[in-house]
């Protein structure tokens, strides 16, 4: 407990989540840390983080964003790139699949609507939702965001597979297009 309040105490400013992009050597640095129990708390965060994207696979009927937000919001919420990812659904809304489609940048993550629609149509998914994190931890929507999403609708009516969302993920919240009249 004391080596664990000493390792707290010296990252305050990153918090726990700050855990999740450190080498061993950093944590090392901590007295009463060797290299076995850096690797080992690096260890506990990693099953830490798996099981909370595990606990989110269980949400298998999407009923409105905060399910489609807490179904991907653990496995992109300490990401410092941006991912872009596609969830696919059935008739009812069940979760048919979940890919991640593209890695970017700091700041963006390029997207074009035939590599999610190709998964989509691979899937032969009837609706889909498409997230994408802001590594800055504020969901607010670009231009760019507002752009790529007005073509996705586009691809998908003439397809005939609904976008039903596009949810962009903070580090703690997220926002729904669709909410926010985005997403026709």
């Amino acid at each position: 407990i004391h080596v664990a309040e000493e390792v707290l105490s010296h990252f305050e400013g990153q918090g726990l989540s700050g855990l999740v992009h450190m080498a061993p050597e950093e944590i090392a640095q901590v007295n009463g840390v060797g290299p076995a129990k850096a690797a080992t708390i690096l260890a506990a965060v990693e099953l830490g983080r798996r099981l909370a994207v595990q606990a989110a696979e269980n949400i298998s009927t999407i009923g409105g964003p905060e399910d489609a937000a807490h179904y991907a919001m653990p496995r992109y919420r300490h990401e410092l790139q941006e991912h872009f990812a596609l969830m696919t659904l059935d008739t009812k809304n069940h979760v048919t699949g979940f890919f991640d489609l593209t890695k970017g940048t700091l700041s963006a993550s390029l997207v074009h609507p035939r590599e999610v629609y190709r998964k989509a149509l691979q899937m032969s998914a009837a609706n889909i939702i498409v997230f994408h994190n802001h590594p800055s931890g504020d969901p607010s929507p670009s231009r760019e965001d507002i752009a790529v999403t007005d073509r996705l609708v586009k691809s998908g009516k003439v397809l005939g597979i609904d976008l039903l969302d596009h949810i962009i993920l903070g580090k703690e919240n997220f926002l729904s297009m669709k909410e926010e009249g985005m997403v026709q």
